[in-house]
C-alpha cells in the first residue's frame, strides 16, 4: 500500500526541492538593493494610514461560506444533467430529494437573515 504513494511522494519532494532551489538561486544571483523606500508599504499610490490589521466583521465570512456551500452544491447538477437519461426515474427522485434539502437550507438562511448584507 505505501508503494502506491511513492510516485506522489516523489513528485511532492521534487516540486518542493525545485521551488526552494529557484528561490535560493534568484535571491543569490538576482539584484537585491534594499532601501527604505523599496521596503516601505505601498498601496494605490498613497501612503498607508492607520493600522494594517483591522477587524473584519463576521458577516463577510458568513456570506463567503454560504456562497461556497451553495455554489458547491449547485455544481452537482451538471453531472446529474449529463447522465439524467441513464438514471431515469431513480435519478430524478434522488435529485429531487437533494434539491428539496438544498432549498430547505436556502429558505432557512433567508428567513434567519444570513443573506442580509447590512
Amino acid at each position: 500500500m505505501p508503494s502506491d504513494f511513492a510516485p506522489i511522494s516523489a513528485l511532492l519532494i521534487l516540486s518542493v526541492a525545485v521551488s526552494l532551489i529557484i528561490v535560493f538561486i534568484s535571491r543569490l544571483l538576482g539584484p537585491f538593493h534594499p532601501t527604505t523606500r523599496k521596503l516601505s508599504p505601498y498601496e494605490s499610490g498613497m501612503q498607508p494610514f492607520g493600522e494594517a490589521i483591522r477587524r473584519i466583521p463576521v458577516k463577510f465570512y458568513r456570506i463567503a461560506v454560504l456562497f461556497i456551500l451553495f455554489d458547491v452544491e449547485v455544481i452537482f447538477f451538471l453531472p446529474w444533467a449529463v447522465v439524467f437519461r441513464d438514471f431515469k426515474l431513480y435519478g430524478l427522485a434522488v435529485m429531487g430529494v437533494f434539491f428539496f434539502v438544498l432549498m430547505i437550507g436556502f429558505v432557512y438562511e433567508w428567513k434567519v437573515g444570513g443573506l442580509e448584507w447590512d
